[in-house]
């Protein structure tokens, strides 16, 4: 290479045409080479199935699926699944996958090639694209298929077993909830039957039977005071007779047995109750409990009284009783009157004081219920919050275990999401690879490039001065005169045989070329054909 040379377009053109052959031949020849070595590259078809995600048929307003998972992360873990070393396994031994390597390598080996032969892509949208490549069509749409249907089954059975699964927890979680509401329901209810007339809930009841008892306790003194009262008033006149029997009179026997009308018998005590009887009705109605009572006690001394008669014997030969004159039987029977309306009285007075003691206590019993309450309200407030947080959870859970039973029974009947491929696989009828045409085109540019680095070596080898401009630019003179190149008759035939060899290999890979490119187009090239 000349030292300050300028390489001109015109320049570079004159080096390409001086070293045409140079740039001809390794052109040739590379193509040549590419085009023989693409052809011997075994093909590789390619079969492949697009799954569409399809959502469940039933709104999901009605039904709500209980698997929310993800399209791609359940997409990734179904290929985790299906791309096992196991499942794999199956699928190359039932489809006699892979036989020559089967014989040369270990199975690890063979699972890794098919891993690389298999390709799980996403696509737009809820699709996924699964493909095989092999170098049998057949055998790489079967493949395909089968992966296919693989994804499908182990999506409808993983979405069904994922359902049935929440479906159990959820029965399980039920169950304890249940136990759990079920012993608050008991503890609330042992609770409220030993607390029973103190609980917060009772209050206006205790509130109103306190106050109709101290009504009735009122209204039973008034009663008691009036009774005191008339005892007084039959005391008194009780004195006032006996004042005037004390007067003397002439003597009387003494009281025969069995005088009906003698003053302490159960008869005499009856006779003075119904006096009394008769006099109350005169001044008080029928259901008026002093009436009931005296009609009460009526009763009894009629019991005591026929006991009475029963038990007396009967004194024979006794004097029949001397007459009394009629003032002193009137007065004899109006103190038997008065003393049987004061035992009346007095009968009654101790009723009524037992039941105003009864009141009492009964309004012990509603004030202690009452005081009470606040501390009952805070222990019940206590135990309903628990009840109310257990009654909550089981609710919850129950429509949560309903919900989730509806789903199972959807993924059961496959009305819920789906796998479902929209274009199976097919036999391809032209190969994936290898792309002969870009492989072609890369060893043509390949020779290309050798056959220009090559003239470009030689011309750096080159160091010739071939024009007057290469002297002035190298050796800074000035030309004064150009001598044409004058050839001697040995040197002319060495230069015509070089000119005719170089004309020979040209044409001879131009041929070669030709007649390789004829044979690929017609396939007539033997082992080549595929």
């Amino acid at each position: 290479m000349l030292p300050r040379k300028k390489y001109t377009p015109e320049a570079v053109l004159a080096i390409a045409w001086r070293y045409k052959w140079l740039i001809v031949i390794p052109f040739c020849l590379v193509t040549i080479g590419t085009i023989a070595a693409s052809r011997l590259l075994p093909d590789r078809y390619r079969s492949q199935a697009v799954i569409l995600v399809v959502p469940q048929r039933v709104p999901e307003s009605y039904v709500r699926s209980t698997v929310t998972m993800r399209i791609e992360d359940r997409l990734q873990a179904l290929r985790q699944q299906i791309l096992t070393r196991t499942a794999l396994e199956v699928v190359i031994r039932e489809l006699d996958l892979y036989r020559d390597l089967r014989r040369r390598l270990p199975m690890e080996d063979v699972y890794e090639a098919m891993l690389k032969d298999v390709e799980i892509q996403a696509v737009r949208g809820d699709a996924f694209r699964v493909s095989y490549t092999s170098g049998d069509p057949q055998v790489a749409k079967k493949v395909a298929e089968r992966l296919a249907g693989q994804f499908n089954n182990q999506n409808s059975q993983e979405r069904a077993s994922q359902a049935e699964a929440t479906t159990q927890f959820l029965n399980s979680q039920l169950r304890d909830a249940r136990d759990r509401l079920v012993k608050t329901e008991q503890t609330l209810a042992e609770y409220k039957r030993q607390h029973a007339g103190e609980l917060p809930s009772e209050r206006q009841s205790n509130l109103q039977g306190l106050s109709n008892t101290q009504l009735q306790v009122q209204a039973l003194e008034e009663s008691i005071n009036r009774d005191r009262d008339q005892r007084m008033f039959y005391q008194q006149q009780i004195a006032d007779l006996e004042a005037e029997s004390a007067a003397p009179a002439p003597p009387e026997p003494p009281p025969v047995a069995g005088d009906p009308t003698a003053v302490g018998t159960a008869a005499a005590r009856l006779e003075a109750a119904r006096n009394a009887l008769r006099l109350m009705e005169l001044r008080l109605k029928p259901a008026h409990p002093d009436i009931i009572r005296m009609k009460s006690l009526i009763k009894e001394l009629e019991a005591k009284a026929q006991a009475e008669e029963l038990e007396r014997p009967l004194s024979r030969g006794a004097a029949p009783p001397r007459p009394a004159t009629p003032e002193e039987a009137a007065r004899q029977n109006r103190l038997r009157a008065l003393r049987a309306q004061v035992e009346a009285l007095d009968i009654q007075l101790k009723s009524k004081q037992e039941q105003s003691q009864r009141l009492r206590d009964s309004m012990g019993t509603f004030q202690a219920r009452l005081q009470a309450a606040p501390i009952r309200e805070s222990e019940l407030t206590s135990l309903t919050r628990d009840y109310e947080t257990t009654r909550n959870t089981y609710d919850t859970l129950l429509a949560r275990q309903q919900e989730s039973q509806l789903s199972a029974n959807l993924e059961l009947q496959q009305a819920g999401e789906q796998f479902r491929t929209i274009d199976p696989p097919r036999v391809p009828e032209r190969p994936f690879s290898p792309n002969r045409q870009l492989i072609n085109l890369v060893g043509a540019l390949a020779g290309l490039g050798l056959g220009f680095g090559l003239a470009a070596f030689m011309e750096y080898r080159d160091t010739t001065l071939r024009s007057d401009n290469d002297v002035v630019s190298t050796l800074s003179l000035p030309v004064l005169a150009m001598v044409p190149l004058m050839l001697t008759s040995s040197e002319r035939r060495r230069m015509r045989r070089r000119r005719f060899l170089w004309s020979l290999a040209a044409a001879a890979s131009a041929l070669l070329v030709v007649a390789a490119a004829v044979a690929w187009r017609l396939g007539m090239i033997p082992g080549l054909n595929r």
